[in-house]
């Protein structure tokens, strides 16, 4: 479903709307409550983020290459209900009869299989990478996307990215049309480098489950239409959630995203999510931003630390690590309640609110708490981690299990 200026969902909850010197961004249209369902999306395109040859990469990639369900991405954790490609047995696999033959017409069509499979076999050196593998999955998804849906595929183009120098773009544009044998649509150089653009500035990913040592990788990526129109900031006041192990979905609606307000947004402001953890230092963030997306951030979180020294950024890595309780009796900051109109605070550490409150404690961790969606108008007490999924309640910050938050919900 493409945007619209003007408006998003049926009740009207956010507009999108032009920013000088931000584009398009996405603006609260009246006041939001902490933990309501801000946008829930689906994605038009999806592809896996392992690479074609797992064996010219990692051991890692390889051990899980038949981990995941080709289309809706979920675990396979029955290895009896596990279903192969009728073509490509043993590199494609679905956790049933309903993915698989809702796949071979839509995401994993007898084209893209042929084409996949011929990617896997040439021998061309320059494709060992990574990168280029998983931009070339990209690309065959697009292409087929054109096929089955022309409608999305128009959405597609119409996000933000255009053609960009990319060496890529020259290299896979030649190696996927002279394996198509003529069956390709008429993609130009041009369009080429045009997708790769969009896709790196819109696509999320889709990670792995978490686990204790925190290292996760990303499973699939996805093309949200509706969900890329968000802008990125440092202390964000909306996150995103995706329940893609969900067992509670045969719909395939354990691949939308749902973005949920963090606190309560005031009507007029723009709603923000962070386009990594909160918790990296300013340098790695700029890094991150100016490589990936091509900005640098101007954020009023951004600001105050622009001017600190890289002793100061290492004393606010430590400070996130410590003991929430600890943080606010030793810190000597002036906190404010979010969503005050207040003049900016002068501390040191302003910001130390936000990671109090808003970071998960967990180890390893580092995901964004959200309230619960609010229950007959009333406000949620119970976060909910974006990562690892853990619970806590507000006032005590004890966890708590899924049973306890659905009886106090």
């Amino acid at each position: 479903m493409a945007v619209e200026d003007g408006g998003v969902g049926g009740d009207q909850k956010i507009t999108v709307t032009q920013i000088e010197g931000r584009g398009r961004a996405v603006v609260a249209s009246k006041p939001l409550t902490a933990g309501e369902i801000i946008l829930k999306d689906s994605p038009i395109l999806l592809y896996s983020a392992l690479p074609l040859n797992p064996h010219s990469t990692s051991t890692r990639h390889h051990q899980i290459q038949n981990l995941y369900c080709s289309h809706c991405f979920k675990i396979l954790s029955n290895p009896l209900s596990v279903l192969p490609c009728p073509l490509c047995s043993s590199t494609t696999a679905f956790c049933g009869p309903t993915c698989r033959s809702t796949a071979l017409i839509s995401s994993h069509t007898p084209w893209v299989c042929q084409t996949l499979t011929r990617l896997r076999d040439c021998k061309f050196p320059s494709l060992h990478t990574e990168e280029l593998q998983i931009q070339a999955r990209f690309l065959v998804a697009a292409n087929n996307l054109s096929r089955v849906s022309p409608c999305d595929f128009q959405t597609l183009l119409s996000l933000q990215g255009g053609p960009s120098e990319d060496a890529n773009a020259v290299f896979l544009h030649s190696l996927i049309s002279s394996l198509c044998n003529g069956e390709s649509i008429n993609f130009t150089l041009e369009l080429t480098a045009a997708l790769l653009a969009k896709d790196k500035l819109n696509a999320f990913g889709l990670m792995e489950p978490f686990g204790d040592t925190g290292e996760r990788s990303v499973r699939a990526y996805g093309i949200y239409p509706n969900a890329s129109f968000f802008n990125h900031d440092c202390l964000p006041n909306a996150c995103r959630f995706d329940y893609v192990d969900s067992n509670n979905s045969a719909d395939g609606s354990n691949l939308d995203v749902v973005v949920r307000a963090i606190h309560d947004v005031p009507q007029g402001r723009e709603i923000c999510l962070s386009y990594f953890p909160v918790n990296l230092k300013y340098s790695e963030r700029q890094r991150r931003l100016k490589e990936d997306y091509g900005f640098t951030c101007t954020c009023d979180r951004c600001n105050v630390e622009a001017n600190w020294s890289d002793n100061e950024e290492e004393e606010e890595e430590e400070a996130m690590e410590e003991d929430n309780d600890e943080l606010m009796v030793d810190s000597d900051i002036g906190v404010k309640e979010v969503g005050e109109e207040e003049e900016e605070d002068e501390s040191d550490f302003p910001h130390a609110y936000f990671f109090l409150r808003y970071m998960c404690t967990r180890e390893n961790c580092w995901g964004t708490l959200a309230p619960l969606p609010p229950s007959n108008g009333a406000p949620s007490s119970v976060m909910e981690c974006n990562v690892c999924g853990n619970l806590k309640r507000n006032d005590d910050g004890g966890g708590i299990d899924g049973d306890d938050a659905l009886e106090e919900e």
